[in-house]
């Protein structure tokens, strides 16, 4: 059985355009330029990160590869 918490997640977007997922929208390290939530869990904030994506408003994050 999954345990509950009262965590939540936003999405915020970084002057670069991409969009990362956050726990608990008061740990915002950095510039944020737009932001979406708070959002229950984080199946939630992954789903609608994906509809931010896809309708163009973030960039996808990127693994930088040495």
């Amino acid at each position: 059985m999954l345990m509950e918490t009262s965590q939540t997640w936003t999405i915020v977007k970084r002057p670069a355009g991409q969009c990362e997922i956050v726990p608990n929208a008061g740990n915002l390290d950095g510039e944020v330029v737009e932001k979406w939530g708070p959002f229950d869990s984080k199946t939630e904030a992954i789903a609608r990160r994906v509809g931010l994506i896809r309708s163009g408003k973030c960039e996808p994050l990127r693994e930088i590869k040495n």
